[in-house]
């Protein structure tokens, strides 16, 4: 069976039944407004897509490619990215909300994470290198053996990541996210 291959496409408030299915590629897709909620797109691949106001709540992405892929204005709760392929895996978020995502194990460099909701997101293992956190709310995210060399997170709040078991060689931090870098020591910055 050759995999079905759609390029340049807009698709507007679909669902997944649409698109799901078999080994399909879009590339340089659009999707507007998509319910994909609980969906799963096992096999297929996406690559240089853009989704913007969609709903890929509990989405289920074993075996999805996600190539240089943005999410604009999207509910991702509870998406397990850590199951999609390892294979150019590269996907950026804005204004998007990711509470209970999971990032076990994934390297997402230079990845851009704006304005995200990331409560009790898992970045277990991930490596994040030169990754911008920008005005996220991190409560209760994981942070454990994370690789966040050069990563920014001088804007963002609410997280508590232990030095001493995450590699942080040359991440940003403002004085703002000191209590967050110290909380294992149960003492009070004030001021």
């Amino acid at each position: 069976m050759i995999p079905e291959i759609i390029e340049d496409n807009t698709f507007t408030k679909i669902n997944a039944e649409s698109i799901s299915g078999g080994k399909r590629t879009f590339e340089s897709c659009r999707f507007i407004n998509c319910d994909f909620s609980y969906a799963g797109f096992g096999g297929v691949v996406f690559i240089e897509c853009q989704f913007e106001g969609c709903n890929l709540s509990l989405i289920k992405l074993s075996d999805t490619g996600l190539q240089n892929i943005r999410f604009k204005d999207c509910k991702l709760s509870g998406a397990d990215f850590s199951k999609s392929r390892d294979f150019l895996f590269e996907v950026s978020f804005d204004n998007c909300i990711l509470d209970n995502a999971i990032f076990y194990k994934k390297k997402n460099k230079g990845a851009k994470f704006t304005d995200c909701s990331m409560v009790e997101t898992d970045f277990t293992e991930a490596d994040l290198t030169d990754v911008q956190f920008i005005n996220c709310n991190l409560n209760r995210a994981f942070f454990n053996r994370t690789t966040l060399k050069n990563a920014d997170l001088r804007t963002s709040y609410n997280f508590i990541i232990d030095p001493d078991s995450n590699i942080l060689k040359k991440a940003r931090f403002s004085v703002h996210g000191l209590p967050g870098l110290l909380a294992k020591y149960d003492i009070k910055i004030e001021g």
